[in-house]
């Protein structure tokens, strides 16, 4: 599976494309902001997913 799914089959001229569109709407001072953001989002839902993780290895333990 070499490909990411969300991606489809986008080559490198439609993502320099979309990457120039995203720099027009938004501009040069916002993009750091929204992937700081994207990023804190991202390791939280990790944090979430190890936490959701880490209590179903300890439910078998516990017994009602």
């Amino acid at each position: 599976m070499n490909q990411l799914l969300f991606i489809g089959n986008l080559g490198a001229g439609e993502i320099i494309i979309i990457a120039l569109i995203v720099l027009l709407l938004f501009g040069g001072k916002k993009i750091p902001e929204l992937m700081k953001g994207l990023g804190k989002g991202v390791r939280n839902f990790k944090e979430g997913m190890n936490n959701i993780e880490k209590e179903i290895e300890k439910a078998p333990d516990q017994k009602d």
